[in-house]
């Protein structure tokens, strides 16, 4: 079981490496793409459009590393730890919580006692 976590923490770290490197030859290509247009076309500025195409894939390879922010990762994972926080909530409840206790106080004894005919007209 160490084990397996162990694998699976190095892969993450792994996948965050690979992220970073990402990132920094992204913003080192960006600035080299910037000064190559500056210096052989410098009125006719085209450089963003690599820039723009490349960077649309470093957002990609966010949200695929790090999830959407705001919005939890649902891997397994995810899903596993949320059905144990709800069989946790549920046990505290269900010990807090005691329904043949509770079921004496909702005969409603005070209706019975009263034994009044009522009218399709006095329900709502």
């Amino acid at each position: 079981m160490k084990d397996q976590k162990y694998r699976e923490a190095r892969k993450r770290v792994k996948s965050k490496k690979e992220f970073f490197e990402h990132l920094t030859v992204y913003i080192v290509m960006s600035i080299f793409f910037f000064l190559l247009n500056a210096l052989t076309a410098f009125g006719n500025w085209w450089f963003y459009w690599p820039i723009l195409g490349w960077g649309i894939g470093v957002m990609f390879h966010y949200f695929e590393v790090f999830g959407f922010p705001g919005i939890p990762n649902m891997s397994e994972e995810w899903e596993e730890e949320q059905i144990r926080e709800e069989m946790k909530k549920l046990e505290q409840r269900n010990s807090s919580y005691d329904l043949d206790d509770d079921y004496e106080e909702l005969k409603l004894r005070e209706v019975q006692k009263e034994k009044k005919k009522w009218k399709d007209d006095d329900l709502v």
